[in-house]
């Protein structure tokens, strides 16, 4: 039996749920995600050409080619032994169903692949982190964190934002 997607596109009613990587034509709908949960505080904003710029970064949630993105995260490098999860959103309405824990265990899958030792990401919501095997952290501990990208924020040296860190050795240990 076919249906349609919310763009049109008829599909079968067996959906297939995909994380992938993020293609061009998502940019503008992770824009509106990732701003959806910034104008009310909860994350910091990207801009389109932020998105753009790092567009390798991030992966996308969705049932099937067609249908909208329910979620997005990024896995951000940034020194030699280290990356960050970032950009974390999932659609209100999908929330409470894995989506973010799938997303982040697709970040955590693409850092192992290539030798990444250290995760962290800052957060409003630690308890999300805690249950995926990260422990907080002093942020004085990601210098280059703080002096490249905090140091820019409305926020510093004020943020509320916890630090997390996964240590990728241990990630066996987790489950």
């Amino acid at each position: 039996m076919q249906k349609k997607c919310s763009t049109g596109h008829e599909v079968s009613e067996a959906k297939r749920v995909m994380i992938r990587k993020a293609r061009m034509e998502d940019v503008k709908e992770i824009h509106k995600l990732i701003e959806n949960f910034a104008k009310r505080g909860e994350m910091l904003p990207r801009s389109l050409v932020e998105i753009y710029e790092y567009l390798r970064d991030y992966f996308v949630f969705q049932e099937d080619d067609g249908f909208p993105i329910y979620g997005v995260c990024a896995l951000h490098f940034c020194w030699e032994n280290m990356a960050e999860i970032r950009s974390l959103a999932v659609r209100e309405e999908q929330q409470g169903k894995g989506i973010g824990s799938r997303l982040v265990e697709s970040c955590i899958t693409e850092a192992k692949s290539y030798g990444i030792a250290k995760l962290f990401c800052l957060t409003y919501k630690p308890e999300f982190f805690s249950h995926l095997g990260f422990t907080i952290v002093e942020k004085t501990i990601l210098p280059q964190k703080i002096w490249g990208d905090c140091i820019k924020c409305p926020e510093f040296p004020d943020c509320g934002e916890i630090a997390l860190m996964l240590e990728l050795n241990e990630t066996d240990k987790r489950q």
